[in-house]
């Protein structure tokens, strides 16, 4: 009730101010000719006083009155042309009633379309402490399954679900089974039973202890996100910070963080991860479409204006291949440099994936440019150092090479 009172006062003193300057055009349009009017009928009357008393002969008082008198004639024919040209007080009246309308009104109206009307004002440190109590506050992900309809059962051959049912009553016998429970994990996947799915995981894990990877971190929250119907639960973060700290360039897991932070008020850490995510990932990620499909809505809500999503990075055409057959050795060698200079650029100001960075090394081998694959080599160690799973994919590609120091 507040606003709406504050609002409507500064709308009546907006509309009072408008008025008011309506109202006195008139008055503001010939203050000139109303004062030459009023000094000639002054000098007209100091004529007549120095008339009677002698003081200028008469021919020339009958002089000075006939031009005076002309020039009260044209001052007051040019004030009553001011006064036409205004407009009558009626309609300034009408003119400011119009515009009272229009500011009054017409504010309301756009405040109907565009505001929230009964909502507080918003500022950036309250709707980061709303996120951040949306994250905490949550549904777990029991709740957010119950919330879901029954799906309907996956289609398959009366063999492969006994063949499955077997299974399940081997790994009960077997909780320790590890083999068991990554078959198990898989079938129950392809029957659509995420929940079961993602428990068998979640022992593989446990099962697992120091030696579990990234991706298996990575591969329990999905199954958890799916189960969930979308939704990044308490309990898929949790798997999903136990995949970053084994790599923080695990690409499922980064999206998934990403989605996390857009499902709880947080579009601009969304956007960063998403964005970062999208430059560095390989053209064939599986994550990669339903990030552009959502990046740029993603973006307008964190505050970004005119984003324009990245190219996709690409291999060579079939056309590419083609005319490469057909050219001499030389030039075939020199569109190579040219493919491998553009992806060294690209790794050295984006960064990429670490099997862009073993590509890399591998084509420097191709040219023969030994020192340079060194010192990629070199750049890598420094990049990943905290990522032994990504470092590994690229000292296997300068193992073959046979730079390894």
């Amino acid at each position: 009730m507040t606003f709406w009172i504050i609002a409507l006062l500064l709308g009546l003193v907006v509309t009072a101010l408008l008025a008011r300057g309506v109202m006195r055009a008139r008055e503001a349009a010939t203050p000139a000719a109303a004062f030459d009017l009023q000094v000639y009928r002054d000098q007209l009357s100091e004529i007549e006083r120095d008339a009677a008393r002698g003081v200028i002969p008469s021919e020339e008082a009958e002089r000075l009155r006939t031009e005076v008198s002309r020039r009260i004639l044209a001052a007051d024919a040019k004030a009553r042309a001011a006064g036409a040209n205004t407009g009558s007080k009626g309609s300034n009246a009408v003119l400011a009633g119009l515009m009272a309308v229009i500011v009054l009104g017409g504010g309301f109206g756009t405040y109907q379309m565009l505001g929230a009307p009964g909502y507080p004002d918003l500022p950036l440190a309250g709707r980061i402490a709303a996120a951040k109590e949306a994250r905490e506050n949550r549904p777990t992900q029991a709740q957010a399954e119950a919330d879901l309809p029954p799906s309907p059962a996956a289609e398959a051959t009366e063999e492969y679900a006994t063949l499955v049912e077997k299974l399940r009553e081997a790994v009960a016998q077997r909780p320790d089974d590890l083999r068991g429970h990554i078959l198990l994990a898989r079938s129950e996947a392809a029957l659509g039973n995420y929940a079961q799915a993602y428990a068998s995981l979640a022992r593989i894990a446990e099962l697992k202890g120091e030696d579990a990877t990234a991706k298996d971190y990575a591969d329990l929250a999905d199954m958890m996100v799916i189960a969930a119907g979308g939704y990044v639960s308490p309990e898929a973060q949790k798997a999903l910070e136990e995949a970053l700290a084994r790599d923080p360039r695990n690409g499922v897991a980064r999206y998934y963080g990403g989605l996390m932070m857009a499902q709880t008020g947080r579009p601009d850490v969304a956007f960063r991860m998403w964005d970062q995510l999208l430059r560095e990932s390989e053209p064939t990620a599986p994550w990669l479409d339903p990030i552009r499909a959502q990046i740029e809505e993603l973006a307008f809500r964190a505050g970004i204006s005119g984003y324009e999503l990245p190219e996709a990075p690409r291999g060579p055409t079939q056309g590419d291949i083609a005319a490469a057959q057909d050219m001499s050795a030389e030039d075939r060698m020199e569109m190579i440099r040219g493919m491998v200079g553009q992806l060294s650029d690209r790794l050295a100001n984006v960064g990429g994936t670490p099997q862009e960075w073993a590509r890399l090394i591998s084509s420097l081998m191709v040219l023969d440019e030994v020192d340079q694959a060194r010192a990629i080599w070199a750049e890598a160690q420094e990049r990943f150092a905290e990522t032994p799973e990504a470092l590994a994919t690229i000292r296997g590609a300068a193992e073959r090479a046979g730079i390894l120091e």
